[in-house]
Formats: C-alpha cells, structure tokens, sequence
C-alpha cells in the first residue's frame, strides 16, 4: 500500500521557484550566450532549473494564479512543457531571452507573494 503525502502549501512551491531562478541566475552570470551554449554543464543545469521552475508552477493553484496574472503561468509552464520534450526542438535565442529577460523580474514578482 502506498502511502499518501500530505499536499505541500503552495508558498513552498513559491519559494522553490525562487530557488530554481536564482540558480539560473547563477549558473549563467558573466557568461555571454555563446559561451553558455557551449559549456554542457552550465547549459544542462540551466535547463533543468527552467524544467523545475515550470513544474513548480503548475502546482500553484488556480486562485492564486488567477490573483496574480502580473506572473506569466502559462509561458512558465509552457517554456517548461517545450524544454521536457525537447524533440520539440530547443531555440537557444529564445532561451537565453528568457534568462537574460525575463528571471530578475519573475524573481521579484514571486518575492513579493511571499511577503
């Protein structure tokens, strides 16, 4: 018999996307796109953030997402969607827009559900 977990707060998903994107952040800080596509490791890492970041999204509830559209859910969940399969194909621009772009600012939108 399994045994069933109790559902997580969905702040703690909040605060796991924080982590995610901060990482992302990281890995790739002084790096120009170039040198990110072609360091594996950096790459690789950077990607799974973005998958977690996305998977963690779509344990936030619809209420709270609905309560805050100023945070893109559906782009987040989708970019994780799109870089799972990645047969789909991977745009390297488009990645690294949403690094550059779009993660400080995600970052300090989700920081201000927390507060």
């Amino acid at each position: 018999m399994s045994e069933r977990r109790p559902r997580r707060e969905w702040r703690f998903y909040i605060d796991d996307m924080i982590g995610f994107a901060e990482k992302v952040l990281a890995y790739t800080e002084g790096l120009e796109q170039e040198d990110f596509i072609a360091h594996d490791l950096t790459y690789d890492a950077t990607l799974r953030n973005l998958e977690l970041l996305g998977e963690a999204a779509t344990h936030i509830p619809d209420a709270v997402r609905s309560a805050n559209p100023e945070i893109p859910w559906r782009m987040i969940i989708a970019t994780r969607n799109r870089l799972i399969h990645a047969y789909l194909g991977i745009d390297d621009d488009t990645v690294w827009s949403i690094i550059q772009d779009h993660i400080p600012e995600l970052i300090e939108r989700l920081k201000s559900l927390t507060r």
